[in-house]
């Protein structure tokens, strides 16, 4: 962008007029030096307007080049950069500050009315439809700042704290100029109004656009697709909305898909979320929520690492004054096909819901889950997601899927499967199932909680498989601790188990993909009350602060854990004790990759080869699943099981021996 303009020559405003260009007062056009009247043609001025200068090729689709510059199109009170290419613009442009290697082409309008926050400030209505959670949204708003807002309406002065940091950010950006960043590209699209479009944005075949933020940034440019539908939003830098999505009252996060005709009003979605053919209402989506299917609602809930099924559906329609009912599927769940949810209920972490629900049940302390229905019953299964070979992909795919190229990511997210978040349910589901046992009796049949049934057999197995997962992450958090410190004495030994810090021993949150003790958001929710933290910029800090730290809160918890189920602080236990716990983890971790293993199994089983070699015999179909899936011995995963088994087994040896050497 020139940053020195100058007036007019009388030749030059005599040139433009040649070729087709007009302006009630030639006196208000200003260009950059060097400006070349050639480049522009069959354009009508009016306001104040800016011009830098069009010297070089502008690249197209299919290796077109074209020159820089401006053609039939109407320009109003802009300053338009060096090397923008304009034309065919068939209503105007107006109040706008278009930034150098922009191009707009074949469009209807462009323009901004009035001072504009340009989708900051937005109120949106989110988990409960009829008000009471609203956000007001913000260019850098992250998961874990909209989890406050939404569900800590009863630390009332912290919210009203950080509503006035949001409008303060808002008065900030208010402008009565629209921008469109460098490079940023518009093509064929209809009406664009009061919307500010960040660099490297392309923008092809939008029907339209209004009172909005596209944050997009070289790095990780924005794609707004042919036939979207947009108002009072703001989409964040590496976010796809393409193909006829609609979205109203929205915030979208990082790297976030909505195609497919998908639509989506009063919601948040946050980090790789994606939506397609489906419906949200009034929800919130935390990191790495994905529906693909049409007749899929999702509605009035809270969901993190949500998948789902298709025909997913929740009703928030059962009463009197208002839609206000509302839900909290936590994370990592999963929902099948046509499965139904009646709210409010809560859904524990990392479970399979399957089937339809009429009750309101609340399994949050119950993770790892199976969720069926069995003649109109709630069925509880608890703890058997852990050895499903599903629930260990999802948690390694998730890091690889990370699409955010942003130099700065507003989301701080923890991909822990066994973390203080999940164990701490682990513990606490495992002595709710012993209490049920020891209240009704060993021989009950049938348990019932929180509106849901637990089978006998089921509640031994959950029992069993807790005590497997609590097992396993303690030892994680033990042999992790051991390989990180150089232990060559006793002492040396009991310094390194002892605890960094005193946050953690307590509760643990997820705060929409941030894993963080409870005292630690409480204490920044003081700081917020109290003024102490007094910006935007000082909240994220503090959030990304408790994000770096997880590593050292973490062994707080384990070791608090360790100390309260032996009875003795891992710091003073002698070598001997140690070695026991490290026992019962390598126990509990093949016990469980074997598990996996067989889950795995299931995937080659001759009811998996149904719908193979569909023209031949036995052989013909055994060998066309072969070609088509492999074969169990050479998959990919089940050869990480064997390697996970033997390595484990392996570091299990050599820490024993070395504590063996010390004692």
């Amino acid at each position: 962008m020139a940053s020195e303009f100058r007036s007019l020559t009388s030749q030059e405003i005599a040139e433009l007029t040649d070729r087709g260009c007009t302006c009630s007062d030639w006196s208000k056009v200003r260009v950059a030096e060097g400006f070349d009247p050639a480049t522009v043609r069959r354009t009508q001025f009016g306001g104040h307007v800016k011009l830098g200068v069009f010297e070089r090729q502008v690249a197209f689709f299919g290796g077109v080049k074209k020159r820089a510059g401006i053609s039939d199109a109407t320009i109003h009170n802009c300053t338009i950069g060096n090397n923008v290419y304009i034309s065919a613009v068939r209503n105007y442009i107006a109040n706008y500050i278009i930034e150098d290697e922009a191009v707009i082409d074949n469009i209807d309008l462009l323009a901004t009315e009035g001072e504009s926050c340009f989708g900051n400030g937005t109120q949106v209505a989110v988990v409960n439809e009829a008000g009471g959670r609203e956000i007001p949204i913000f260019d850098r708003m992250s998961a874990h700042v909209a989890y406050i807002m939404t569900f800590y309406r009863h630390r009332k002065g912290a919210i009203d704290n950080l509503g006035k940091m949001v409008a303060a950010y808002t008065d900030h950006v208010r402008s009565p100029m629209g921008i469109v960043g460098k490079g940023a590209r518009l093509t064929n699209c209809r009406t664009i109004r009061n919307v500010r479009i960040g660099p490297a944005a392309l923008i092809d075949g939008a029907s339209r656009l209004e009172n909005g933020s596209i944050n997009s940034c070289p790095e990780d440019p924005v794609h707004i697709g042919s036939g979207v539908y947009a108002k009072d939003f703001i989409i964040c830098s590496g976010s796809h909305i393409t193909e006829g999505a609609v979205v109203a009252d929205c915030f979208v996060g990082q790297g976030v898909e909505l195609s497919k005709q998908y639509s989506a009003e009063k919601s948040v979605f946050f980090a790789n979320c994606g939506g397609y053919h489906g419906e949200a209402c009034a929800i919130f989506a935390g990191p790495y929520t994905v529906t693909h299917h049409k007749s899929t609602l999702l509605i009035a809930g809270y969901f993190s690492f949500l998948n789902a099924g298709s025909g997913t559906n929740q009703s928030n329609h059962m009463y009197k004054l208002g839609p206000n009912h509302q839900g909290v599927v936590e994370r990592g769940s999963k929902t099948a096909s046509d499965s139904y949810m009646l709210w409010p209920a809560r859904v524990g972490a990392f479970t399979v819901v399957m089937g339809r629900h009429y009750r309101n049940s609340d399994t949050s302390d119950m993770p790892f889950s199976y969720l069926v229905e069995n003649e109109d019953e709630s069925i509880l299964a608890p703890g058997v997601n852990l050895r499903s070979v599903g629930t260990v992909r999802d948690a390694r795919k998730w890091p690889k899927r990370d699409r955010r190229k942003a130099p700065k990511l507003l989301d701080h997210i923890n991909f822990k499967l066994l973390s203080p978040y999940t164990v701490q349910k682990m513990i606490r589901g495992q002595e709710l199932l012993r209490n049920l046992r020891a209240v009704s009796g060993e021989n009950t049949e049938f348990y019932t909680y929180n509106n849901v049934r637990i089978s006998r057999p089921s509640l031994e197995r959950g029992i069993a498989l807790y005590e497997i997962g609590i097992d396993k992450y303690l030892g994680n958090c033990l042999i992790g601790r051991l390989e990180r410190q150089k232990i060559g004495s006793r002492k040396a030994l009991g310094k390194a188990l002892q605890a960094d810090s005193e946050l953690g021993r307590g509760k643990w949150l997820d705060l929409a993909g941030l894993l963080a003790p409870q005292e630690a958001v409480e204490s920044l929710l003081d700081g917020i009350e109290g003024g102490q933290v007094g910006s935007l910029e000082e909240v994220a800090a503090a959030f990304e602060a408790m994000h770096n730290a997880y590593q050292e809160y973490e062994w707080t918890w384990a070791a608090s854990v360790i100390e309260r189920r032996t009875g003795k602080k891992v710091e003073e236990m002698s070598a001997e004790e140690l070695i026991g716990l490290i026992e019962r983890w390598r126990t509990a971790v093949v016990e469980l990759d074997r598990m996996l293993a067989q889950d795995a199994k299931k995937e080659f089983t001759a009811t998996a080869r149904i719908g193979f070699g569909i023209d031949g015999d036995e052989q013909a179909q055994q060998a066309d699943f072969e070609q088509v899936r492999g074969r169990y011995d050479d998959n990919s995963f089940v050869r990480e099981i064997d390697e996970h088994i033997a390595a484990k087994t392996a570091l299990a040896e050599r820490t024993i021996e070395q504590l063996r050497k010390l004692a």
